[in-house]
């Protein structure tokens, strides 16, 4: 079989293709980090690059994705392009790109109490007359210094000889509860480190911290780089599926991930790699069985059940992850097959299983968590939004980073805010939400989500944007930015009826929890938006789309990456840890689709409120 050269702009990195290899293929083989939503199968249109060199033939999926124009400027879709010839292409997903990822979170305080601690011992010294082995000496010192005895971890009782003589008997045990994890020549009692990592489907975030205070030294993050094997969780559990080696590579990359952030961390706060000693990990079930390398198949299929729901410990030698040997990974617990450790983390930092008001918390996204209750009762459910709110499947959606316009107000003309400023690239979902919403308002859509004519529009702020509704492949839609030179940046009828879906399967999964719960929204007290989207929405788009109970606007509260806050409770006390397991416990899951009343309440929950 011939192989051919396939060159990758801007890097000018170079690698060797199989003839007939998708480009998608090669791409990620060579690990570089390039967005799939749909998976790789040609139905979403968004993994453009731009062919400068060897190309075959347009598959007829690319003439119906991309426009005239493009095709003339010799864009291609990756997951299409086959690799007959040498090949140079520019990855214009990669380019000037800074994507917004929520650092900031909900804080509330804790008792520190770290899961690993150090004690620092001067061992007596073998003599003729006092010949008792290593360990002995190392056991008999800790027993007296705290009381207990003490057992040896196998690795820790490998490196002991050497490590004792190494400063004149003197060392510093790491101990789990009464289990010598790790033993280190001198006092190095000073420095005790843990990360907490919030594993989302698009973003992973890190909060690397002190053990003794609990403080913050710094925090990082990324994109998750298992988005080139699909957008959402669905189409990981699909790559699982249809590769023998597709877990692996999920889970491989995803581990590369956290091990590149560690490294970051500790450089940002200028401390060493091999002062850390514990991570904390939370996500949604299938980001907890990826970084598990646990199959998440059985989460695709009726009746979705996770191979675990409990806390998991496990060595972080056996996860390959390079902080200090003696480390531990504390992983919190699943309440159901797609409301995960992420959920129970939120609920944890909330603390709403010590509330005796009601509320309703709710993490956006393309699985959307919801949960309600108070230390009465607990109710939690997953909705399949889809990936409209991160912009996949929309016309010109794109994620929250440079370019992407994230806000739009109608007023006495239409105004939009883009990240990063410059000329607008596309939309991202916290726009969607403003426009369909001003739309609503404006008379210039129905309740039923279907774009009037504008010449039939009589409502006085319609009137002043009617004008910008336009015919887009035979159908009505609403023109957002036309800049000289610019992309045509518009709402189609297609992304309000993705926008319908999304925030219809939100609206009714709140709508179930209020029956199950027997609660009106006069009884709820607050709404909490947890995660990226809920902290970038404007809460009044949401009330106006029905996405939340408009009767509950003036109650909404953003609480930023709460599930950040909960992994880091859970990193700095034990107690908190144990806590987690309790609260999941105590959540009654509620399954969308057992409910005998979902299909109606789902189909009314995408009808929009009357504006009159």
């Amino acid at each position: 079989m011939n192989n051919h050269k396939v060159r990758f702009l801007p890097e000018g990195k170079q690698v060797d293709a199989a003839e007939g290899m998708i480009l998608k293929d090669v791409i990620n083989e060579v690990g570089i980090n390039f967005d799939f939503p749909c998976g790789g199968r040609g139905t979403c249109g968004k993994c453009r690059i731009r062919v400068v060199s060897g190309s075959d033939t347009l598959q007829e999926q690319e003439t119906s994705l991309l426009t005239p124009d493009e095709q003339t400027d010799g864009i291609r879709l990756a997951c299409l392009v086959e690799v007959n010839g040498n090949l140079t292409v520019e990855l214009l997903a990669e380019k000037n790109v800074e994507h917004q990822i929520l650092l900031s979170s909900l804080g509330r305080k804790a008792r520190v109490k770290p899961h690993l601690i150090k004690r620092y011992i001067e061992v007596e010294k073998p003599t003729m007359a006092d010949n008792r082995p290593d360990w002995q000496r190392v056991k008999d010192s800790l027993t007296k210094q705290d009381g207990q005895p003490v057992e040896v971890h196998y690795p820790a009782l490998r490196t002991l000889p050497v490590e004792l003589r190494k400063q004149d008997y003197t060392i510093t045990a790491v101990l789990e509860q009464n289990r010598v994890r790790g033993v280190e020549a001198g006092n190095t009692s000073d420095s005790l480190l843990g990360i907490a990592f919030d594993i989302g489907t698009t973003t992973i975030v890190g909060y690397l911290t002190d053990l003794y205070t609990g403080r913050e030294l710094s925090v990082v993050s990324a994109l998750n780089p298992q988005t080139r094997y699909g957008a959402d969780v669905i189409a990981r559990i699909t790559h699982t599926l249809q590769h023998d080696q597709g877990l692996d590579q999920l889970q491989r990359a995803v581990l590369g991930a956290l091990d590149d952030l560690i490294g970051d961390a500790v450089a940002k706060a200028g401390v060493d790699r091999n002062d850390v000693y514990a991570i904390s990990v939370v996500g949604n079930t299938c980001m907890h069985h990826l970084f598990l390398g646990i199959s998440p198949r059985q989460l695709a299929l009726s009746p979705y059940v996770p191979a675990i729901s409990e806390p998991v410990v496990v060595d972080v030698t056996d996860l390959q992850l390079n902080v200090n040997k003696a480390g531990k990974v504390f992983v919190l617990p699943n309440i159901a097959g797609f409301v995960g450790a992420d959920m129970v983390a939120v609920l944890l930092a909330a603390e709403l299983d010590r509330s005796e008001d009601v509320k309703l918390i709710i993490d956006i996204g393309t699985n959307g968590e919801i949960a309600l209750g108070s230390q009465e009762q607990l109710f939690a459910c997953s909705a399949a939004a889809g990936p409209a709110f991160e912009g996949a499947q929309i016309s010109c959606g794109m994620r929250g980073a440079t370019g992407a316009i994230d806000h739009v107000t109608f007023g006495e003309q239409l105004e939009t805010t883009v990240i990063g400023g410059g000329r607008a690239l596309g939309v991202c979902g916290s726009a969607l939400l403003d426009t369909v919403a001003g739309l609503l308002e404006a008379g210039l859509i129905s309740e039923k989500g279907k774009f009037n004519d504008p010449d039939a529009v009589t409502n006085s702020a319609g009137l002043k944007y009617k004008e910008r509704i336009i015919r887009h492949e035979g159908a009505w839609a609403f023109l957002l930015s036309d800049e000289p030179g610019g992309k045509k940046i518009m709402i189609t009828q297609k992304d309000v009826r993705e926008l319908q879906l999304a925030k219809g399967a939100i609206a009714s999964g709140i709508q179930v929890l209020m029956n199950e719960s027997g609660l009106e929204p006069a009884d709820i007290k607050e709404v909490l938006l947890a995660g990226a989207f809920g902290n970038y929405l404007n809460p009044h788009s949401a009330c106006v789309l029905g996405l939340i109970p408009p009767e509950l606007e003036d109650r909404v509260t953003m609480i930023g990456n709460a599930a950040g806050a909960g992994a880091k409770l859970a990193l700095v006390s034990v107690d908190e840890y144990q806590r987690a397991a309790a609260l999941a416990g105590k959540v009654k899951f509620v399954e969308l689709g057992a409910n005998r009343n979902f299909n109606h309440i789902f189909a009314s929950s995408m009808l929009f409120p009357s504006q009159t």
